[in-house]
Formats: C-alpha cells, structure tokens, sequence
C-alpha cells in the first residue's frame, strides 16, 4: 500500500518516478482520486511516443498491468508498460498493488509456444539473477535478458 499526501505544489514531489514493474502482473485497486499514468511507447492513433496519459481514476476499479515478467514469457507480444504515479494538490491518494512474481529461483524466458521460428527476443535466467542484474546501474533490467542487447551482458 502506498499513501501520496496532497501538495500545493506539484514540482516539489515525485511520487514513484517513471518504472516498469519487475512481476508477471500488477494488480492496482484505484481510489478515484487519480495521478496514474501510463507513457506512450510508439507512435500510434494520434498518440507521440513518450507522451504521458492519465489513467482515468474510478473509484473502486482495478487496473491490471503488464509486467516485464509476462513480456519475457510471452516473448514480446504482451509488453510490459511504463508508469509513474504523481500526487495531487487537493487530494491525498492511496494505492493498493498486488504483484504476480515468480519464485526467485524459478527459471524465466519465453515459452515455447510464444517463440515464432525460433527466434527468442530473450534469454532465460533465473527471476533472481533478473532482480539484481541491473541494481544501481540505472538500466532498464529487460536489457539484460535481451538477446540482441549490444552490451553484452
């Protein structure tokens, strides 16, 4: 559970920065007040790449988010979305998450019916080696699973 007070003065807080979660699923119980918000990955209907969108609040509602873990398994074709939560001026938020997660020493790569002529976007580790790969490093952690990552990892 997360709890972000009201601040007059939006410049002044972060909330939780821009992420994508490290789970299989992300389940988030909404309050109605709002501050979620999803940022755009392609350009597409209208919508410019890195642009942000606010996620409407419904009191009550569950939002359920795609997380790195599901893209791995899924080899791509369910992708993993960034999201930041802001606070609000007048209005405190409180957010409720519930997280899918492998074990931490469950083996995770693409499933074997989500790889399309033998081409696997991403190689399999260990969702332990996963969580630490990229600590402190400021990198995204789907790129050390990538298989075409130029880093090498």
């Amino acid at each position: 559970m997360s709890y972000y007070p009201p601040c007059p003065n939006l410049e002044l807080t972060v909330g939780n920065r821009c992420h994508s979660d490290k789970s299989t699923l992300s389940t988030l119980l909404q309050d109605g007040v709002g501050g979620l918000s999803v940022k755009v990955a392609k350009d597409t209907d209208g919508l410019k790449k890195g642009e942000w969108i606010e996620v409407p609040p419904i009191n009550g509602a569950l939002v359920i988010i795609v997380g790195d873990i599901l893209q791995i398994l899924s080899n791509g074709r369910y992708v993993s979305v960034e999201h930041r939560v802001r606070t609000t001026k007048i209005s405190s938020r409180v957010s409720i998450a519930v997280f899918t997660n492998p074990i931490l020493s469950e083996k995770i790569g693409p499933l074997p019916l989500a790889v399309k002529d033998d081409v696997a976007f991403y190689r399999e580790v260990s969702y332990l080696d996963y969580l630490v790969s990229t600590a402190h490093t400021g990198r995204r952690p789907l790129d050390f699973v990538e298989n075409n990552n130029p880093a090498g990892f």
